[in-house]
């Protein structure tokens, strides 16, 4: 039968997946008939909780960007070794509605993959994650040589030899483990609840913990500790070894309504893709839960996409890193062939994290970035591209001029536009919104209610992440920026080493209003046509407007 001219309703429910049940199985045959199934497909779920054990979802390699690295797995983990909760593979116009769906999921896994799909849409769902690996301790009282820290009432703990550990379905992790070393500790004081700082382990140079009673310790130090009563400390695995929704290599894919109350890595990621639409999200810890960080490290990350990035509407709470970052890859160029026909560039991955995929393809325009200026020095098509290994891929490009050994690759097709609008960002541990894209930006009608770092930064490195690239059509306007934890509001910081010529470009920064008491503002270098314009300063320290290398700059506040 021919299913393309009409739209096929297919109920979860006939596949056995109805609220109250433990569902995976279940959830990988539905998922795997509607890759066989063609034309438009409504998937309707019934309202009600749907559980779900992660040990018993399929397994599959997943080479997921700014995740665990292969230098951070333990003997007994196979590298890149993920399960997903929902797994979606070569399905084609599907819209799923939720209807209010909650998948309620023990055990630690990747909430939703979805890998060579076109034309979906995803609505009105929430994942929640039982017991997970993040622990709340807060302070209840201080003394000189001792603090007596309760335990969120979600944490499990068991004693051990060595003290006391907590207890999950698929971890065991003692109170201090990691305490010499975590420095990404989330902290957050009873004067300030929408306020996540980086500090060190509470647990610290701790000499004994003492179980006064259920999920209260007292901590023994042979120094004072500059804790205060009713400081939150967020402990937790940092290695980002799953990711909440993960999309690779698919087309038109629109998220509306989904919530996430906790991952074990980043929120939502999607590399390689075309056309994302995230709107009316809610990446926010539970109301009334056990914890307020909803996030082990950034909410979305978008790399090395394509077409147009559209993020409206959403609420933003509680990351363990930025709440949105869209950036490229630098490859680095390790070998040149030239030839009549052209050249063969052999260009790698360069950070630990973000390897494994080819997201380069027959057709991308690229140019030659120098590593210390960041400046273009040539430009090339490629004709071919292929997967050397997972750190390596080989370039067949029309021109290798300008074109040298340790310079670094810009795909500058794969650098979408991106429209970030009427979003609320708050207890935010590090910046909003991380930039470094040539596509059209547009930020405006949004709320930065309280990041601890710049609420948007400009960057482009070629020596740390990595991430690309320059940005050239830059509107921010009518937001309000709010707490700034450092730096400025507005930072435009390419990581160039020597000034050669600007970097990034036309910025129009108008009809905001800046009230950081502490910091805010505007700093920019190796930048050209920044206009700042009609905007409002209720708090401001210092310069509003500080800039270096800048051409033209025009500004009336």
């Amino acid at each position: 039968m021919n299913y393309c001219d009409k739209t096929v309703k297919i109920y979860a429910s006939d596949f056995g997946i109805v609220p109250g049940r433990e569902v995976e199985k279940e959830l990988t045959e539905l998922f795997g008939s509607l890759a066989d199934t063609k034309g438009r497909k409504e998937l309707l779920f019934e309202n009600g909780e749907y559980f779900i054990d992660a040990s018993k979802c399929e397994k599959e390699l997943f080479f997921i960007t700014n995740t665990v690295g292969d230098g951070e797995f333990k003997k007994e983990e196979i590298p890149h070794e993920n399960r997903a909760a929902l797994n979606l593979k070569g399905i084609n116009d599907l819209y799923i509605k939720g209807e209010g769906a909650v998948f309620v999921i023990e055990g630690q896994c990747t909430n939703m993959a979805l890998s060579d799909c076109e034309n979906i849409t995803v609505e009105d769902i929430t994942f929640k994650t039982v017991n997970p690996d993040m622990h709340e301790l807060t302070a209840e009282r201080v003394m000189p040589f001792c603090v007596d820290f309760s335990l969120d009432r979600e944490s499990d703990y068991i004693k051990t030899e060595k003290g006391f550990a907590f207890k999950g379905k698929d971890y065991t992790v003692g109170f201090t483990d990691s305490a010499l070393n975590a420095h990404w500790i989330g902290r957050i004081r009873k004067s300030a609840p929408d306020s996540v700082k980086r500090v060190n382990h509470p647990l610290l140079g701790c000499r004994k913990i003492k179980e006064l009673s259920p999920h209260l310790f007292r901590a023994y130090f042979a120094l004072p500790k500059k804790i205060k009563k009713g400081d939150r400390f967020y402990l937790f695995d940092v290695r980002r070894k799953y990711a909440g929704i993960f999309a690779q290599r698919c087309k038109n894919l629109t998220l509306r309504s989904v919530a996430q109350r906790f991952n074990y890595s980043l929120a939502f990621v999607a590399q390689d893709c075309e056309n994302i639409n995230i709107e009316k999200a809610d990446f926010s810890p539970e109301k009334g839960g056990a914890r307020l960080m909803a996030s082990v490290a950034d909410f979305m990350q978008i790399c090395m996409c394509r077409g147009n990035v559209n993020i409206t509407d959403g609420f933003y709470q509680g990351a363990g890193d930025d709440c949105l970052n869209v950036h490229g890859i630098h490859f680095k160029i390790e070998s040149i062939e030239k030839s009549k026909e052209g050249g063969v560039l052999k260009v790698r991955f360069m950070h630990p994290q973000t390897h494994g995929f080819n997201p380069l393809r027959a057709g991308d325009d690229i140019e030659y970035i120098d590593t210390k200026s960041m400046l273009s020095k040539g430009k090339a098509k490629i004709i071919s591209s292929s997967l050397a290994d997972e750190y390596t891929i080989l370039l067949s490009v029309d021109s290798a001029d300008g074109a040298k050994k340790g310079m670094v690759i810009e795909d500058v097709t794969a650098c979408p536009n991106l429209y970030f609008a009427g979003n609320e960002l708050t207890r935010i541990i590090t910046r909003g919104l991380l930039i470094t894209t040539r596509g059209k930006v547009v930020v405006e009608n949004n709320i930065f209610a309280d990041t601890q770092m710049s609420s948007i930064l400009f960057s482009d490195d070629a020596k740390s992440w990595y991430e690309s690239g320059m940005v050239r059509d830059v509107t921010i306007r009518n937001n309000k920026f709010l707490t700034c934890g450092s730096g400025k509001n507005i930072w435009i910081l390419p990581e160039n080493s020597v000034n050669e010529g600007s970097v990034h470009g036309d910025f129009l920064i108008e009809g905001n209003i800046f009230a950081s008491p502490e910091n805010g503002g505007i700093s920019a270098k190796s930048a050209r046509s920044l206009t700042v314009r009609n905007n409002k300063v209720v708090h401001n320290k210092g310069d509003f407007i500080t800039v270096k290398n800048v051409e033209n700059v025009v500004s009336d506040i």
